[in-house]
């Protein structure tokens, strides 16, 4: 093995008979020769490794060296970006829902199987379909636009003729928290520019007035009295309680304190997910909430949990079957539901068992309640929801205003009248 001295650097013979060259660098080191991915590399003849120091000299003198190993990190570096860059929407998608699966949400809060299974129909429905394995990077407002014409030609399944299918929306804002997280990744620059469309109903024309959907008090009898007697509750308590569907069902024994004058209040803890088919938190802090049952249901609620629930404190308030163990599931109640109201006349078209609970909201707001009373009631986070039920207020506040109007004028006139008196009594 032997060493040969250069002008610049040196070289050395090994065993093998293969060259290695040595260098000084401008950091007062000596480096051996390495490969691009820093690996050891050596020469086959004498002249190849001199011609190897020939070209580090020049690098150097340029002012481009770097130390082969940060020159090894920055080329894997750019090699990842570029992977990323050209990543395929199927393959960054599944990275996606992995993330939102395992890592909490920006309220800190982990998402619920249900809502991950929502994201990952949208991607496994509509959107991997439509994009495939092209580059995230060349989703761009065009392609979207696109998209969006093929799935507002799918008709809705409730209403056939409305003028929304509940599709488009939904799947167009999962492929843009996607693009988001991809800008924030650093696979693309920037997401397109895509004007999320409003939530409109599916179920009706824009021409629909909300308050068509709202019911007598006789009509939620009516559906009460047609209902099975074991699982009529349910009628009252999205009625006169508000409940969502998933609240009701997920009711327990020990939700309902019941006090010494004879009133009850109701706790809602939890929901009956209608996806897994298990309890889990209401989706919301202020879907956790206590209420008073009000009057024209209590004994109604005390004679059911009487003749159908387990003494448990864990028995479930609507359970599949008289004293079971078990709360009755989202799909068989929606079969009884069905059942219920198309045995019953004059309902609005489409009269869905949560109209009960808009119902009850509606009433509640004519009794004068407050927005943040109605917010509380509801179970509401967000105060657009809840304006909704202004419109069931204007009937109230005209009755108001001409309730104010009346007082007023009755002193408006005793006022006159004990002014023309006194005025008489003058004169």
């Amino acid at each position: 093995m032997s060493t040969a001295r250069e002008t610049w650097g040196s070289l050395r013979k090994l065993p093998s008979g293969r060259w290695q060259a040595r260098y000084p660098g401008p950091d007062g080191r000596t480096y051996p020769a390495r490969t691009e991915d820093d690996q050891a590399l050596t020469f086959q003849t004498k002249s190849d490794a001199r011609g190897w120091l020939a070209r580090v000299q020049v690098t150097i003198a340029d002012g481009r060296w770097e130390p082969p190993a940060a020159a090894a990190a920055r080329r894997r570096a750019e090699r990842a970006a570029e992977a990323a860059r050209n990543v395929g929407f199927r393959a960054y998608a599944e990275q996606w829902i992995d993330m939102v699966r395992t890592t909490p949400s920006r309220s800190g809060k982990m998402r619920s199987a249900g809502t991950v299974r929502s994201y990952r129909s949208k991607i496994t429905g509509y959107l991997i379909p439509e994009f495939g394995d092209i580059p995230v990077r060349e989703i761009d407002i065009v392609r979207i636009r696109q998209m969006v014409s093929r799935l507002d030609t799918i008709p809705a399944e409730v209403n056939r003729k409305a003028e929304h299918n509940g599709i488009t929306r939904p799947v167009l804002v999962v492929l843009m928290m996607i693009l988001r997280q991809a800008v924030r990744d650093g696979t693309i620059p920037a997401a397109p520019a895509v004007s999320i469309p409003r939530q409109k109903s599916v179920r009706h024309g824009a021409d629909h007035d909300p308050s068509d959907d709202v019911i007598d008090p006789w009509k939620v009898e009516e559906i009460y009295e047609a209902t099975p007697p074991e699982w009529r509750i349910l009628v009252l308590l999205a009625a006169w309680c508000q409940l969502r569907r998933g609240e009701a069902l997920g009711l327990q024994r020990r939700d309902i304190v019941w006090h010494d004058d004879g009133t009850a209040t109701l706790n809602v803890r939890r929901q009956l997910n209608a996806n897994t088919g298990d309890y889990t938190d209401p989706k919301t802090d202020a879907g956790k909430r206590a209420m008073s049952v009000p009057k024209i249901m209590r004994d109604r609620l005390a004679a059911h949990l009487s003749a159908y629930v387990a003494p448990e404190a864990k028995a479930p308030v609507v359970p599949s079957r008289a004293f079971g163990k078990l709360p009755l599931s989202n799909t068989k109640w929606g079969y009884i539901w069905a059942e219920s109201r198309d045995s019953v006349l004059d309902l609005p078209t489409g009269f869905r068992f949560h109209d009960l609970r808009h119902t009850g909201l509606t009433i509640f707001a004519q009794e004068g309640a407050t927005l943040a009373e109605l917010m509380r009631r509801g179970g509401h986070s967000d105060i657009r929801v809840v304006l909704r039920y202004q419109h069931a207020t204007m009937e109230r506040d005209r009755e108001l205003a001409e309730r104010m109007s009346d007082r007023a004028l009755v002193k408006i006139a005793a006022a006159k009248e004990a002014a023309a008196k006194e005025a008489a009594g003058q004169s």
